[in-house]
């Protein structure tokens, strides 16, 4: 894992037209409040990305973004994307069973394309920053990539990640939501 501030700049690098989208002063997301009715700290990574930049959509397909300031209950309690996660995991033929979150190990979504695929984190006891990605294909295909959620996108859109059972990722944002003003 890297460091989050060393994430978000690879990232930055990686999909030049991100910079342009930074918000003026960080969100003032509620992270205490939120972890505390989650049950969990999120990685490091995700939080600076969170408060950096509004909700944004790469290449037409995969949404990121995290709570609005002043909803972070409502995001932490919304469980339907973990209902489904826990569907596919009764459901996917793994060598080694997954579960969704709060089971030790489990699945942790923290974003989803527009076709209905999930990323998740694999939590982990030793914490957050040592939280992999998964990622579950609506098409039935999962695979892991060792590193946080921020190094995850950074490598997708660069093209180092082949993004096996999904379609290429480019490097474009197509979308995104500008906070107190709508979408673009």
């Amino acid at each position: 894992m890297i460091d989050p501030a060393e994430a978000v700049t690879e990232l930055e690098r990686a999909l030049p037209g991100l910079v342009a989208h930074r918000l003026p002063t960080p969100a003032g997301i509620d992270w205490p409040r939120l972890e505390s009715v989650l049950g969990t700290a999120l990685p490091a990574d995700y939080k600076l990305l969170c408060e950096l930049y509004p909700t944004f959509e790469l290449s037409d397909f995969l949404r990121v973004g995290g709570p609005a300031p002043g909803a972070e209950v409502a995001w932490a309690e919304d469980t339907e994307d973990l209902d489904i996660v826990a569907e596919w995991c009764a459901d996917a033929d793994l060598a080694v069973p997954m579960r969704p979150y709060p089971a030790p190990g489990g699945l942790l979504p923290w974003s989803s394309s527009t076709q209905g695929d999930f990323f998740l984190w694999t939590t982990s006891p030793a914490g957050p920053q040592e939280w992999t990605v998964t990622v579950a294909s609506r098409n039935g295909a999962w695979w892991h990539y060792t590193g946080g959620a921020v190094q995850f996108l950074a490598d997708l859109v660069s093209g180092v990640l082949k993004p096996w059972a999904l379609p290429t990722v480019r490097p474009e944002i197509t979308w995104i939501h500008r906070p107190g003003g709508g979408s673009r």
